[in-house]
């Protein structure tokens, strides 16, 4: 027989399986109303140690997804990082809350308040796309204090994003508009809007069965298609009133356009000390190329410790 296993005290969601508790992600309650969920990937050395020792010598890492991802995208990169990595969902994104606001103030400030609520004092951050313009906010807003950021394939600069992010939303309404049972009929629609399976695969991963059997998207298209803009804005302008001195990695994908050579002055005004790591792959690093950009971050954190 199956041992039951036992809750912790985090609040949390679950589902009952015969003789099972099966913990699927927690969540955090912000003073913003905003609901954060996470998944917390602690290191095979907490048993030995314990995860306040750990914490105490190895600054916990936490990790943000891009634009239509969630933290199930960053699983396979918490690996021989050797510290507790936090994985967030961003608002409107997975299991965290909807709220028709959504930009990079609005997402540095939940930020902001998941580490001051679970009191991480100078983590790392690392993000993607979104997820990397949401840390470098954070940085230069200089509300909490971190160790070191790590922005994933995007620049604090205003620039447009690729269109296929306009053909997504596309693709995501028209299968919004169709009773979809099966992934693979919503996978028919998407061929229309996107070639490449992977990015079809990594977009399907927000659809949800309903109770009638249907399938339908977890994230609120409407808001995030709206939101567009905001992804490609910058909410800093000028780099003499907002400047970050902590040590920054610049994770780029040689074969995407969003951190080109012509932005990398700007770049080092807001943030002087940052270095260059080019992994060969697109815009879509960390699931393109995971090994290669996981050598270069921990190779980058341990001269760090």
């Amino acid at each position: 027989m199956l041992a039951r296993r036992a809750l912790p005290r985090l609040q949390q969601c679950h589902r009952l399986v015969p003789f099972l508790y099966i913990r699927l992600y927690s969540t955090t309650k912000l003073s913003n109303g905003i609901t954060l969920a996470y998944d917390l990937h602690e290191p095979a050395k907490k048993a030995e140690r314990g995860l306040r020792d750990l914490r105490e010598n190895a600054p916990p890492i936490v990790f943000l997804h891009g634009l239509f991802g969630s933290k199930k995208n960053n699983r396979s990169m918490t690996r021989d990082l050797n510290r507790p990595v936090y994985a967030l969902d961003l608002r409107n994104h997975g299991d965290s809350s909807h709220d028709p606001r959504h930009d990079y103030n609005a997402l540095a400030e939940d930020l902001e308040l998941f580490l001051q609520h679970h009191k991480l004092t100078r983590p790392t951050l690392i993000g993607h796309s979104m997820g990397a313009k949401t840390v470098m906010t954070l940085a230069l807003r200089n509300r909490v204090p971190i160790a070191n950021l790590i922005p994933i394939d995007n620049a604090p600069v205003d620039a447009a994003l690729h269109r296929d992010f306009i053909k997504y939303t596309q693709g995501m309404r028209k299968i919004d508009e169709t009773t979809i049972h099966r992934q693979s009929d919503a996978d028919a629609i998407l061929k229309d809007y996107e070639e490449s399976i992977s990015i079809r695969q990594f977009l399907l991963g927000n659809l949800v069965r309903q109770p009638d059997g249907t399938q339908k998207w977890q994230i609120p298209i409407k808001i995030l298609t709206n939101a567009l803009d905001n992804m490609a804005d910058f909410p800093f302008k000028d780099p003499e009133e907002a400047r970050w001195e902590g040590p920054v990695l610049v994770v780029r994908g040689t074969k995407s356009h969003y951190v080109a050579d012509e932005m990398l002055p700007v770049l080092g005004r807001f943030f002087p000390k940052f270095e260059l790591a080019d992994v060969e792959s697109g815009h879509w690093v960390t699931s393109e190329k995971p090994e290669e950009f996981r050598k270069a971050v921990v190779e980058w954190l341990q001269d760090k410790e």
